[in-house]
């Protein structure tokens, strides 16, 4: 198992917040996504939460128009949830790809019970039907939710991810500021119990997801 440190969810929100990742249309992307609250520490791919979060009380849209309530369609089901969006040049498309990647090792029955949504931060370009084709190439069975932007950020502050409006640059570069944490959900809990960093790999991924599908701390 590769390495984790363990820190209490409310410290860790007070800091991740803070702490956004800039993607724009240029490719750019700011570092360290993900706030390490050990000073001092080597930053790990995965954190493992004394204090777990609750699910974001999220009610949005789905790629196909309908409306979609976080808690209620995800309840008692592995869930991995993430903030950010679809004209992300890298951190975006490359987390989203290590988690098919990894969700295609497990076994088929597992592959099924595990949720994956992506919330776009960027929800004026991101519409359901954008959002719905640029989550079907990475696997067709992710969930993709889109909304007015003061109810995603809310959401997002929830679980202790800052994200602020996306913001058009003089050379009309679109940046959006976002925190990168990929946060899993408990089948057992509803609780969000681990959470990624955008070093996380696919390897590291595979590694972890047959005992967040089981509700187990990897």
């Amino acid at each position: 198992m590769h390495s984790k440190k363990t820190v209490l969810a409310a410290a860790f929100a007070a800091v991740a917040a803070l702490t956004l990742s800039a993607c724009g249309s240029d490719g750019d992307s700011a570092d360290n996504a993900v706030a390490d609250v050990s000073a001092g520490t080597e930053s790990k791919p995965a954190t493992v939460l004394d204090q777990p979060f609750t699910k974001p009380d999220l009610v949005l849209t789905d790629t196909h128009g309908k409306k979609y309530d976080l808690r209620e369609k995800t309840k008692g089901k592995p869930t991995l949830i993430y903030f950010g969006y679809t004209n992300c040049p890298d951190v975006c498309p490359l987390t989203m790809s290590n988690i098919a990647l990894a969700k295609r090792a497990l076994p088929k029955a597992d592959q099924e019970k595990l949720q994956v949504v992506f919330v776009t931060t960027d929800p004026e370009r991101d519409t359901p039907a954008s959002l719905g084709s640029w989550l079907n190439a990475q696997d067709p069975d992710f969930t993709g939710l889109t909304g007015d932007f003061p109810t995603i950020q809310a959401g997002a502050r929830q679980i202790g991810i800052g994200i602020d409006p996306p913001k058009k640059e003089k050379d009309g570069t679109v940046v959006s500021m976002h925190g990168s944490q990929v946060i899993a959900f408990s089948p057992k809990t509803d609780k969000g119990y681990v959470l990624y960093s955008e070093d996380t790999t696919a390897e590291n991924y595979t590694e972890d997801l047959p005992e967040l599908v089981k509700g187990e701390t990897p």
